[in-house]
């Protein structure tokens, strides 16, 4: 089982797999990386012998990088271990590539792309709008006028990080930046 991120749950894919399966390989790691960058499902496919059934949710549990699924795929019919796929469009026992294992990770690869780009849109979407994304700036301009005085009082970085209740490389930051605004 797979999910893309640590915040994400495998509840579901739990449900679906535990009373099927022998063990059980679980990973929080993009589906599009490859797959010795992807150590569950490299584990898996190391564990598997030929007559196993390697048990997926859905295909693109496998991977949402067409050439990466189909490699994985190939891999196993070569070995003589076949596939079972509990959801989606490719439901079924395989044993051998088919034009709709294809088409699955065809399709989640392109569900990948997709959702990167209405991302992407969605971030530009903001900026445009005067909003931006990460962590708020704890240093706005009046603490950024208090750190550059104290600063040039001869104020110690770390007296001034308590002063102002900011970490010590905050304080740093302010000061370079302002070191290469006036440069």
């Amino acid at each position: 089982m797979r999910v893309s991120t640590s915040r994400q749950e495998t509840a579901r894919q739990h449900d679906a797999l535990d009373g099927l399966c022998v063990k059980v390989f679980e990973e929080k790691l993009s589906g599009s990386l490859a797959v010795d960058a992807r150590p569950a499902l490299a584990a898996a496919i190391d564990y598997l012998r030929p007559g196993d059934l390697l048990t997926v949710q859905e295909v693109d549990r496998l991977g949402r990088n067409l050439l990466e699924g189909l490699l994985v795929l190939n891999d196993l019919f070569s070995r003589g271990i076949a596939v079972k796929v509990l959801d989606g469009i490719a439901v079924g026992e395989h044993t051998e590539r088919s034009l709709i294992l294809d088409l699955a990770l065809a399709l989640a690869e392109d569900r990948r792309r997709d959702i990167v780009r209405k991302t992407r849109d969605g971030l530009a979407a903001a900026r445009a709008r005067g909003r931006t994304g990460g962590r708020p700036r704890v240093v706005d301009a009046d603490k950024r006028r208090v750190i550059l005085a104290r600063h040039g009082e001869g104020e110690s970085i770390r007296t001034i990080a308590r002063a102002t209740k900011v970490s010590v490389g905050t304080v740093h930051n302010v000061l370079a930046g302002h070191r290469g605004s006036s440069a």
